[in-house]
């Protein structure tokens, strides 16, 4: 009888130490995945840099005039590689402010579009009714707005701001300054001021009586107005409004027309997307005051540094060539080039995090041919009117129409070419497009083949939320 006594309480020792063990491991389990789970979303950092309007001959001219025809861009190193599909919900070729918003929220919209679709208000396609920068902060990522344009430009304003008219500067700017974005670098002062209150780079245009940067300075940020002044920021400054212009930090007007006026291509006193973007990196790789802003900020800290979310745009990669401007087109592109260093250098360091480039259209679709038949660039002919006979249009040379002509870097061997840059259009059109990408889930781009203008949100989203959405 003890005997048998003695077994069952063996077997039911043996038992309770299995239940125990059984339990022990699903905790574990548990506790793994979460562990896993604070591992996969720290550092999970976004660098989106939009690339205004360079498709690939833009690219193509850029490389052979810096570089030469076989020396290599920063841009071309990077890793992946895809075609770009940019057509709206109505029409093939993409706008400035739907192609944005639908890089915003993941989903078409007609192309008369500003953070909404047409004038009606956006499901994303995650579901909510709100843009990727919007969730971001409401999660507490440390974010990012860094323009060279006006600061109501839709290649960054249309991820906090929604609007029925694109020109409704006023609006569009007093969303950005509420959007509770920690860093904000662009032109655009007018639309910060009240009309005929002086400002850093001139008067104000805002008929409603705010004064925006005052507004901002109540909201926590440090406002700075030049190069130097960005500069010199202690990088622990937590939240930042760059003024660094009127308007834009370029003048985007043709050559000729810059030249009757004595203007540069770029304000020589403003940062240049370099700069902003090298200085926004190192104060967004902080760790910031987080946890006292906003609660979930703590939970995507677990296991490393606050991650970020980052959108960068080069205005004047667009406006110079809607000008048929080929110098400013090449400084532009050129400018964009070295910013793609400072981006390259910050993913080999952070590795968890993804720089995803694209355009959504290629402004003119410039290009190059060679020029031998004089010292100064001439025309050529483009195409054949009703008659069948072609007509001519003006190529540019260095400093536009009947200038000397640009001359390549040297190729391998030494040599260098002449030649001038020609425009099949003044304006924007589809296709010549690439999307780029380095870092963290870059491999989806080559995974997609051709890039849709929504699976741009859905690589930004994958990387932020740990979620690839259908």
């Amino acid at each position: 009888m003890k005997q048998k006594t003695s077994m069952k309480k063996l077997l039911a020792s043996i038992l309770c130490l299995g239940l125990l063990v059984s339990v022990s491991t699903a905790t574990a389990s548990r506790q793994d995945k979460r562990d896993d789970d604070d591992k996969a979303r720290s550092g999970r950092n976004v660098i989106f840099f939009h690339t205004d309007g360079y498709g690939l001959s833009h690219w193509d001219a850029l490389r052979t005039k810096t570089v030469g025809p076989d020396g290599k861009l920063n841009w071309d190193k990077l890793t992946y590689t895809a075609g770009y599909s940019g057509h709206m919900k109505d029409q093939l070729t993409g706008t400035s402010h739907g192609g944005a918003t639908t890089h915003a929220y993941g989903v078409k919209v007609v192309a008369d579009s500003f953070g909404l679709d047409g004038e009606s208000p956006i499901t994303a396609l995650s579901g909510k009714q709100k843009s990727i920068m919007e969730e971001a902060v409401q999660a507490g990522f440390a974010t990012a707005l860094i323009q060279t344009g006006s600061i109501t430009e839709p290649g960054t304003a249309a991820f906090v701001a929604s609007v029925a008219e694109r020109g409704n500067h006023e609006e569009i700017a007093r969303q950005v300054i509420e959007s509770g974005v920690d860093i904000i670098l662009s032109g655009g002062e007018r639309w910060l001021l009240p009309a005929g209150v002086a400002g850093s780079h001139g008067t104000g245009s805002r008929t409603d009586g705010l004064n925006l940067i005052a507004r901002a300075r109540e909201l926590g940020y440090t406002v700075v107005f030049s190069r130097d002044e960005l500069l010199s920021l202690p990088r622990t400054t937590p939240k930042v409004l760059g003024v660094f212009a009127h308007g834009h930090t370029f003048n985007d007007r043709s050559e000729e027309a810059l030249r009757i006026a004595g203007l540069p291509l770029y304000v020589p006193t403003d940062p240049t997307v370099a700069e902003m973007s090298k200085v926004a990196l190192e104060i967004l790789s902080h760790n910031g005051e987080s946890e006292r802003r906003n609660p979930r900020a703590q939970e995507n800290r677990r296991g490393g540094k606050r991650p970020f979310f980052m959108v960068v745009e080069e205005e004047a990669a667009d406006n110079f060539p809607n000008n048929s401007n080929a110098a400013g087109s090449f400084e532009a592109g050129r400018r964009s080039d070295a910013a793609f260093a400072i981006f390259r250098e910050f993913v080999n360091e952070n590795p968890r995090t993804l720089l995803l480039n694209a355009a959504d259209i290629s402004a003119g679709s410039k290009n190059i041919v060679d020029w031998r038949t004089g010292p100064l660039v001439t025309e050529g002919p483009v195409n054949s009117d009703t008659s069948g006979r072609f007509v001519n249009a003006p190529f540019d040379g260095i400093d536009g129409g009947g200038t000397a002509p640009f001359v390549s870097a040297p190729d391998k061997n030494g040599n260098t070419f002449p030649f001038a840059v020609t425009w099949s259009f003044r304006w924007d059109l589809a296709g010549d497009i690439l999307v780029r990408a380095e870092g963290l889930n870059a491999s989806r781009v080559r995974e997609l083949g051709v890039v849709d203008n929504t699976d741009i949100y859905r690589l930004m989203y994958l990387t932020l939320f740990n979620e690839w959405l259908q």
